[in-house]
């Protein structure tokens, strides 16, 4: 008597006989709420039906009074399911094809929503409630309950079910909705699944989570954190447990961390009790623009459908256990009446209307009639765990068909006066039938099945009501997992924009960012930092950005990569067009040039100074200008190793002439001292063509052996600008550069002292002073040559190579030919040799 509400059981149970088994009889009766029907075997029930309870206080000096119960408005909405029990077994035995001959009884307990009372009620269906003899001398006889309908709640069911499990007595979850026991169709991580499945067609990341403080809610909260870590499809901002009763202060915090949250979601998984009281503190704080997702247990609560609550609960979404039909069940609804004894052989005391139908509260004259009022109570459209009561009922009378008319070596056999209800266990786990509804009933090796649950939302109609609509539905199958069919179009939000709210930690990171987790908060907080230059991302939420290939960089978005530009100095840019047009011009001008000198080879100015050499110097500039278009356009392999050794030779072959030319005018003034003549031996036009040709094959030389060890070559160059690539020639040996650019720097410093020693000789027959000019000149442009180059970046150090080529070679051809060019072009009278010879002292022919 007067066990707790809520009980720890932590010891065994010991069971000792007495050495003279007496009598086997019951010491009391529990005096509980129930509906009892004789048969030959008889099914135990348990259900909510009142919702409030009160316990006597416990002075433990005299027998405790019973608890008593009583209920709310919704006692006929939760009588229904007792009734469908009743139905269920009336049904089956009328059926002559399933348990013929066999008649089914019930006794059925209202567990008035406490555990302590549930455990009151299933031992009074295990161990036989009336207080006359209800077994054998030796305590042998039929058990009182074959199995049991119930608990819907989890913590009662696997509580009593552990206590049912010592007598070996099977328990079949009423609601389908919890793991209970050993069968159960409806498993929490099913409920969990098809949240999720809820969350992610939402995209919502970020929920907040209530659960009852009970088995129910822990493992609800255990299967959610674990599935949505696997999933990655979200996480938590806040886990709160609601308490028992209503406690303001623990209440109050919840709303306040609810309040501080930026979760727009809340997922509760607790019983309709513990709603009413949360609800009673969120309507204080006036906690709006939440999007409430219920469970099961209470998506369909019609205690939470009231007009003040709807602004806060209007467009709720939730699960619940798949609607069913039941023919036939209106009509037997319709026979009961306030009268205890009516249509029952053992007595129906839940039948205790109140008068909640038409009296206002007074007590019921026993003759009312529900054919003349409007009540939810014979709503059978929307039945849910109605139905799920009568495919109980169904499947475990199929159990005990099967068990019945077994065959021997099938399984366990038993008569019907020899029935335990451990035997049905095994044709229980084997049941497999379709009821009425068209829906197939059968059992997993775990006891589930797979669940089919339909998403409903809660709309809120202009009279303040709520209208609890179906939207959809949640499928489990066993090929291809849950899939959740949604009508966007039928749900409800209850906010201003009428449409779903976003509930996120941080906003998806856009794509040309990755994601960049929040030190110390879950994985769904987050910030967004763009990609670096030369890195990628075309994807939402990612972690990593992504490399471009090696002619790519990224975009400006950092979205997608994009061809590189390509920069060389080109024909088609002003600065390659300038240089390209110097060129041809510097070409065009040696040309002319030598075109007058052949035309007047033959005068006077031509003849002195030794035409020969003079010819080979102007055809050795036309390479110099034409060399410096090998710089021009993108680089390929063969201009790389040719236009260094162009360049190198060309003016090798310049300089030697220009050598060769003032080692002429020395040994022509030495010889025309006395006894000098002998001079001239060393210095005649074998020699001289000689000499230039051994100078000139000192530098092919050279460029030969450079080509041969490590030659230039084309390169692709990002270090100067990353979202271009410079194509450049690369000198590849150093030192054979080097080797090229010194020895021609030799030849010049070389000729520009002979040319400086020689300055001061006659200058009508010598150009000493104009040779010391233009290698003053070339000098200083490759002195000035050098750091230009190093410090150029890309097509820049090619435009300098080039301009230092045009200046050089134009220095030349100004220097050494300008001066001859206007005597012969513009001052005939001195191209004579009287006018030459006149200002003299010294005379020399070309021989």
């Amino acid at each position: 008597h007067g066990l707790p509400d809520k009980v720890c059981l932590e010891s065994s149970f010991i069971f000792v006989p007495p050495t003279r088994p007496p009598s086997c009889r019951s010491q009391g009766q529990f005096h509980l709420s129930g509906m009892h029907k004789t048969g030959d075997v008889i099914l135990g029930g348990l259900f909510e039906i009142n919702f409030f309870s009160v316990f006597p206080d416990l002075s433990f000096t005299s027998e405790p009074q019973h608890p008593t119960c009583h209920g709310t408005h919704t006692f006929l909405i939760r009588f229904r399911q007792a009734q469908t029990m009743a139905f269920a077994v009336d049904e089956i035995n009328r059926n002559a094809e399933l348990l013929p001959n066999v008649t089914l009884g019930y006794s059925l307990y209202d567990n008035c929503v406490k555990l302590g009372i549930g455990f009151r009620a299933a031992l009074a269906l295990i161990s036989g409630q009336e207080e006359e003899i209800v077994m054998e001398d030796n305590c042998s006889g039929s058990p009182p309950v074959l199995a049991i309908v119930g608990d819907s709640s989890s913590t009662r069911c696997i509580a009593i079910s552990t206590v049912l499990g010592l007598y070996r007595v099977p328990m079949v979850s009423a609601q389908f909705s919890t793991k209970c026991s050993l069968l159960s169709p409806y498993s929490m991580p099913a409920q969990v699944n098809a949240m999720i499945q809820i969350l992610k067609h939402f995209g919502w990341t970020w929920v907040g989570l209530l659960i009852s403080a009970d088995d129910y809610g822990l493992h609800a909260a255990k299967s959610f954190q674990s599935d949505l870590s696997l999933s990655d499809e979200g996480c938590l901002a806040y886990l709160e447990v609601l308490p028992w009763g209503n406690e303001p202060p623990e209440l109050r915090r919840i709303v306040d961390v609810m309040k501080a949250s930026t979760a727009r979601v809340v997922l509760v998984f607790a019983h309709e009790s513990h709603m009413i009281n949360l609800m009673e503190e969120v309507v204080r704080q006036n906690l709006t623009g939440l999007q409430w997702l219920a469970s099961e247990a209470w998506s369909t609560a019609a205690v939470l459908q009231t007009p003040d609550l709807m602004p806060y609960l209007g467009g709720t979404l939730g699960i619940a256990i798949r609607r069913g039909e039941i023919p036939g069940l209106r009509d037997f609804l319709l026979e009961i009446n306030p009268n205890i004894k009516h249509n029952s052989s053992s007595g129906n005391s839940m039948v205790r209307f109140n008068c909640w139908v038409e009296n206002g509260g007074k007590v019921c004259s026993g003759k009312e009639d529900l054919r003349t009022v409007e009540t939810e109570f014979l709503d059978i459209f929307n039945l849910r765990p109605e139905y799920n009561v009568y495919k109980a009922v169904y499947a475990l009378a199929h159990a005990l068909h099967d068990l019945l008319r077994c065959e021997p070596g099938s399984g366990s056999c038993a008569a019907l006066e020899t029935l335990e209800p451990w035997q049905l266990v095994y044709y229980l786990e084997r049941v497999n039938f379709t009821t009425s509804f068209g829906d197939q009933v059968s059992f997993d090796e775990n006891g589930d099945i797979l669940p089919i649950y339909d998403v409903m939302n809660w709309l809120r109609l202009p009279d303040g009501r709520a209208n609890v609509q179906n939207v959809g539905e949640v499928k489990m199958s066993a090929f291809s997992g849950e899939q959740l069919t949604l009508d966007g179009d039928k749900i409800f939000w209850n906010f201003e924009s009428k449409k779903p709210p976003r509930s996120v930690c941080s906003e998806n990171c856009p794509p040309g960012t990755r994601m960049v987790r929040k030190k110390g908060e879950p994985e769904c907080c987050f910030d967004c930092i763009p990609c670096s230059e030369g890195m990628v991302n075309n994807k939402t939420n990612s972690l990593e950005c992504f490399s471009c290939p090696e002619d790519y960089w990224s975009s400006p978005q950092r979205d997608h990569c994009v061809l590189r530009q390509t920069e060389f100095l080109s024909y088609q840019e002003p600065l390659g067009i300038c240089l390209t047009a110097a060129s041809l011009l510097g070409t065009f001008i040696c040309a002319v040039v030598l075109g007058i000198f052949i035309y007047h080879r033959s005068t006077p100015i031509v003849r002195a100074n030794n035409s020969e050499l003079s010819f080979q110097l102007l055809l050795s500039l036309q390479l110099c200008f034409l060399c410096s278009l090998l710089f021009i356009g993108r680089p390929r392999l063969w201009t790389c190793q040719l236009r260094h050794a162009a360049f190198g030779i060309s003016f090798v072959l310049c300089v030697s002439c220009i050598l060769v030319k003032t080692m002429v005018v020395l040994a022509v003034f030495k010889a025309s001292k006395p006894g000098g003549g002998a001079s001239l031996k060393w210095f005649g036009a074998s020699q001289q063509r000689g000499t230039v040709l051994v100078l000139t094959s000192v530098q092919a030389a050279i460029c030969t052996a450079w080509l041969v060890t490590n030659s230039p070559a084309p390169h692709k160059n990002t270090q100067y600008h990353n979202d271009k690539i410079v194509y450049e020639c690369v000198v590849g040996s150093t030192v054979g550069f080097s080797v090229l650019l010194g020895y021609i720097g030799l030849l010049a410093i070389l000729s520009f002292v002979l040319a400086f020693l020689a300055r001061n000789l006659p200058n009508n027959f010598n150009e000493a002073k104009l040779i010391t000019f233009s290698m003053l000149i070339f000098c200083a442009v490759w002195v000035a040559f050098v750091p230009a180059y190093v410090s150029s970046p890309g097509k820049y150090a090619d435009a300098v190579e080039v301009f230092a080529i045009l200046a050089s070679s134009f220095g030349l051809l100004m220097a050494l030919f300008g001066p001859k060019c206007y005597i012969i072009l513009l001052r005939p009278e001195r191209n004579t040799k009287k006018a030459l010879m006149g200002r003299s002292t010294i005379g020399t022919s070309e021989k």
